[in-house]
């Protein structure tokens, strides 16, 4: 089996998102007797400027051939203004206004559409929707093309154009039920293609470890937000919640902001910015905090969730998040707030009740068992192989 990934951007240093998603699952089937696993990338790490960091060209990471292009441009400093005015509605915006959207947004590499239309994989794999080599690219191999949308209800993917990339496609993988049920909601066209609800799996440490190395947050009960650090992923709304609920609970308790620094979090004296940290520091944050907060309304499956539950610790999800909800909902292993009110309550309860926490956090770990990679990898390759054995001998 020849698989190829497509993502924006590929790297050990990329953090969070689909293209993590797809960095995790690559290396793992790469491990598989009889299967060859590329990547086709852009030279970017920097998902807002697209700016070539990497060198071009082909190496070797983990076991898989990675395959970068460079982009032929930062992305317009104002592209941010002019977002919410295009997607004010989107389901009027013409073909050629949304094709220059994307065009704007990225990340152009016209050498690396080149290389989708000259590869020779059985399968090529696109993660996620919005971004400008699936668009531009999957059309191109659409006999042959997975997508891995990583959708969720929100503006862009109510735009026309998303139509005919996603009716494009072969197949479909996607992170939980939830999206797959919004995903056949928007694009019915798609309810009769092969898909699998794959997700994503963790890799706890064997011993967690029992300190963080953070001096500031030394000896306080604190909550953990774990990820890029933007008001897209509900940042500034968990600093502004936090906030209001220390003027109304003064105490001890302390928020650590942990990830890569896009825009930072208002100033408070009690929130911690802690910035991007290894893995073992990563852990040892998780293990000690009081509960995993995930305030972002926009995620497609979000792996701090397994992480928190594996080093014993709860979640507090935002509610207006689909897949977020749907794991708390599935496995008992949080609360989920859609007010300040509710977010209140939870704190309140969880830092008073010891047992709560407990029984939440090993329900969590529970439902978190049919995640762990042997059996993600399991479904995908079934998933792949199977749907390999359908194309056509001229695709």
């Amino acid at each position: 089996m020849k698989l190829a990934f497509v993502t924006p951007r590929y790297g050990s240093d990329v953090v969070g998102g689909a293209e993590l998603g797809a960095r995790l699952l690559a290396e793992r089937l790469a491990r598989l007797d009889g299967w060859t696993v590329e990547v086709l990338t852009t030279c970017a790490r920097d998902s807002w400027t697209w700016a070539n960091d990497y060198s071009p060209g082909r190496s070797v990471e983990n076991g898989v051939t990675v395959h970068r292009f460079p982009t032929i441009r930062e992305r317009d400093a104002d592209f941010r203004r002019r977002t919410p005015i295009l997607l004010a509605v989107p389901e009027d915006v013409s073909d050629a206004d949304a094709e220059e959207w994307i065009d704007q947004q990225g990340p152009v590499a016209p050498a690396l559409i080149d290389a989708i239309r000259d590869s020779d994989q059985d399968l090529v794999a696109f993660t996620p929707y919005l971004y400008h080599p699936t668009v531009v690219g999957l059309p191109l191999v659409a006999e042959r093309a997975v997508l891995h949308p990583a959708a969720h209800d929100e503006p862009a993917i109510r735009l026309p154009l998303f139509d005919r990339v996603f009716e494009a496609a072969r197949g479909f993988a996607f992170y939980t039920e939830g999206e797959g049920a919004y995903s056949e909601e928007r694009f019915p066209a798609i309810v009769t293609k092969p898909q699998v609800v794959v997700g994503l799996g963790i890799d706890p440490p064997a011993a967690m470890p029992v300190s963080h190395g953070i001096a500031a947050l030394d000896g306080r009960p604190y909550l953990l937000c774990l990820g890029r650090v933007d008001p897209s992923k509900g940042t500034k709304l968990l600093a502004s919640l936090f906030a209001t609920y220390k003027e109304r609970r003064p105490g001890p308790l302390a928020l650590a902001v942990v990830g890569p620094v896009q825009r930072p979090v208002p100033e408070h004296p009690d929130i911690v910015q802690v910035g991007e940290v290894d893995e073992q520091t990563k852990w040892g944050l998780l293990h000690g905090a009081t509960a995993l907060v995930s305030p972002s309304a926009f995620e497609s499956f979000s792996l701090v969730l397994f992480e928190s539950w594996a080093a014993g610790r709860p979640v507090l999800v935002n509610a207006r998040c689909a897949a977020t909800l749907e794991h708390v909902t599935r496995s008992g292993g949080g609360i989920a707030f859609d007010n300040y009110a509710v977010f209140e309550a939870a704190l309140d309860r969880l830092l008073v009740d010891d047992d709560l926490r407990a029984s939440l956090a090993t329900a969590g770990a529970r439902y978190a068992e049919s995640y762990r990679w042997p059996a993600v990898i399991e479904r995908y390759r079934a998933f792949v192989e199977r749907l390999a054995s359908t194309l056509p001998a001229d695709a």
